[in-house]
């Protein structure tokens, strides 16, 4: 079965639409200049909400050691996307509880992905001058051999349309969705019935 993460989420009330369709996860954006941000107090409101029935993931980007440890700690979140430029030596004291995100353009930069610690792996497009949440698709064919050898998040642009697709030729172990499943005209809030959508493409695409 591919597992899904929905990403971005800034309230209470898309928390349990998500939790409605069945996401194992649920991202909280805690970096300042992403559309999607939050701050602690709500991110610690939302993980009271969703508690042991999702995992809650907070995506954060070049912070500190200890920082990041205290937000975990602070919020009640069970894990981190190191989404920035982070290099591998920063991510295995975090183990097990957190992955890195990694920006793929390049067969080169799938081949760095594999330098990172840790059985989770997140990719998603490689865009110049942002972190990522673009929409903008990874190629499948540089992260598909990434799959094989690792829990692959696959990221990037899907959507109720393409996520049936991305699985077939990918197979990861999860797919991640943020703008894909929005609100029309509002990055910030989650249309629940794209979130339905993208929940049974995922979940039939995972039975074939």
């Amino acid at each position: 079965m591919v597992h899904f993460k929905v990403c971005g989420i800034t309230c209470v009330e898309d928390a349990a639409a998500c939790l409605s369709v069945g996401a194992s996860a649920i991202g909280i954006n805690l970096i300042p200049a992403s559309r999607r941000v939050v701050d602690v107090g709500v991110a610690r409101q939302i993980a009271a909400y969703v508690g042991d029935r999702s995992l809650v993931v907070l995506v954060v980007a070049n912070r500190a050691t200890g920082e990041m440890l205290q937000l975990l700690r602070y919020t009640g979140a069970r894990c981190l996307q190191l989404h920035g430029d982070e290099a591998p030596e920063a991510l295995a004291p975090l183990l097990p509880h957190a992955y890195k995100a990694v920006r793929i353009a390049t067969a080169a930069d799938a081949a760095r992905a594999l330098d990172f610690p840790g059985e989770d792996l997140l990719v998603d497009a490689k865009v110049e001058g942002e972190l990522g949440g673009t929409g903008q698709l990874v190629d499948w064919r540089l992260v598909e051999p990434i799959a094989r050898r690792r829990r692959l998040t696959l990221a990037g642009g899907l959507t109720p349309q393409n996520v049936g697709r991305a699985i077939e030729q990918v197979a990861p172990y999860r797919v991640d969705v943020a703008s894909g499943v929005e609100r029309a005209g509002d990055p910030r809030r989650k249309d629940p019935d794209r979130l339905l959508a993208f929940s049974r493409v995922v979940k039939s695409a995972s039975s074939c």
